[in-house]
């Protein structure tokens, strides 16, 4: 059966959904509020809180945003409709992803990066050079967007759980009779729409999309208030260089855990069109009311280190590619790599082989590529310095993200590598941090 039907525990089937479900959607208006209309302090939304009370609190945030405005519809829905269109007529390469449980494999067409360039190029030009619209309109209309994208979400991923199991894309699907984890989990495992892939669509196209495109509207607000700072600049700019190489890498993450597992349900569809937009931009969303200036020896020295840990990053998910590609006949760090060439089996019992690479950048921890990558986030928000807890929010959630998902690749691995996962293990003890965890 598929791979929503083994749950385990009641904390799987209600628990976790339950507390996700409830929790989310709130906090997301909360940490704009507290951005926007607090100066980023979580001291004063709690004594709002202490005063009012937290419900009243919370509803006073949400309910004048709950469902959005006519703005925001129009902005999510010619957005989303530009990217549907990008997917489809920007060329591309196709590409195969990973073989599933069940034995198929999704094909995707390679345009990530040239439609990341067209989708910034014309904010850009349309805001700033022709004057159709402020720059400023996304961190305008943000509560709004927010509460617009809310709704949808919750829809859309209710239309994919009944999709999932009236009409499903492939044999990748099935429900496990719980219909909240169905729900927060979802129901397929590659849900396609008329042919558009819904998980490249939501992960990429939508969120990570969108995330570049706030940025510039942050910044731009702040040059409206304020003048544009230098701290402002590293941030923004840090991050324009991580999303780049995430689009120029985006065939990787189509072959990474989110999407070779992860069901398109609540969990990963909501989470890249709400979660994505607020919290991983929260840093730039604080720097729009704190015009910090660091001085150019600061600033050049957060944005060195910033862009040295993005290029780690990049380069060690290029190593593993590039041994896999030429199937280890090649040179790691200048020496030959160390390999195990480990056999598996899917669930219809054909037998498949992989590389596993336990040296270079892969040699020093398994999951040794999260290290720079928090970095990264760190260095971007590090702009912000240290008046507030609001600007690290995200390197909090991203690293617990990150810590988790490597104990459930670990453990994804061991049941599907069985003895040579554990010879892995042996000649790479260290899980994320070289000589300590």
């Amino acid at each position: 059966m598929a791979e929503a039907t083994r749950v385990p525990t009641s904390i799987h089937r209600y628990i976790i959904p339950i507390t996700f479900i409830t929790l989310c959607p709130p906090t997301i208006f909360v940490f704009w509020y507290v951005a926007t209309a607090l100066n980023g302090s979580f001291q004063a939304f709690w004594s709002l809180v202490y005063n009012q009370g937290l419900f009243t609190t919370v509803a006073k945030i949400w309910f004048p945003v709950f469902f959005g405005s006519a703005t925001a519809w129009k902005i999510l829905a010619i957005y989303a409709a530009f990217q549907l269109l990008l997917m489809k007529i920007v060329p591309g390469k196709p590409f195969a992803g990973p073989i599933t449980p069940k034995g198929n494999i999704p094909i995707y067409k390679a345009n990530g990066f040239p439609c990341f360039l067209i989708t910034f190029v014309t904010f850009f030009a349309l805001s700033f050079k022709f004057h159709l619209f402020s720059p400023t309109i996304l961190y305008d209309n943000l509560g709004p967007l927010l509460g617009a994208a809310n709704i949808f979400s919750l829809l859309f991923c209710l239309f994919l759980y009944f999709k999932g199991k009236m009409a499903p894309s492939s044999s990748d699907s099935g429900a496990s009779g719980y219909h909240l984890f169905d729900y927060y989990w979802g129901t397929e495992l590659y849900p396609r729409i008329y042919g558009w892939d819904v998980k490249m669509f939501t992960n990429c196209r939508f969120g990570m999309m969108g995330w570049p495109l706030l940025l510039l509207s942050y910044a731009a607000k702040q040059e409206e208030l304020y003048g544009l700072s230098d701290a402002m600049l590293v941030s923004v700019a840090l991050q324009l260089i991580y999303i780049g190489k995430f689009f120029i890498w985006e065939t990787g993450y189509l072959r990474s855990l989110d999407i070779m597992h992860d069901r398109a349900g609540f969990m990963i569809c909501w989470g890249c069109l709400v979660w994505l937009p607020c919290i991983y931009t929260s840093p730039s969303l604080y720097l729009v009311h704190h015009p910090i200036n660091l001085g150019m020896p600061l600033a050049l020295t957060i944005f060195i280190a910033g862009c040295a840990s993005i290029l780690i990053n990049y380069l060690a998910d290029r190593q593993r590619q590039q041994v896999r590609a030429k199937n280890g006949a090649c040179l790691v760090w200048r020496s030959k790599p160390s390999l195990i060439h480990a056999t598996y089996e899917t669930q219809s019992g054909e037998k498949k082989q992989t590389i596993l690479l336990a040296s270079g950048w892969w040699g020093l921890s398994r999951h040794f590529h999260y290290i720079p990558e928090l970095m990264a986030a760190f260095f971007w928000s590090l702009p912000a310095l240290f008046s507030n807890f609001y600007p690290y929010f995200y390197v909090i959630f991203l690293s617990i993200l990150l810590f988790d998902r490597a104990f459930r690749h670990d453990r994804r691995c061991a049941d599907k590598y069985g003895k040579y996962w554990d010879e892995y293990c042996q000649r790479v003890p260290y899980k994320i941090i070289p000589y300590l965890f």
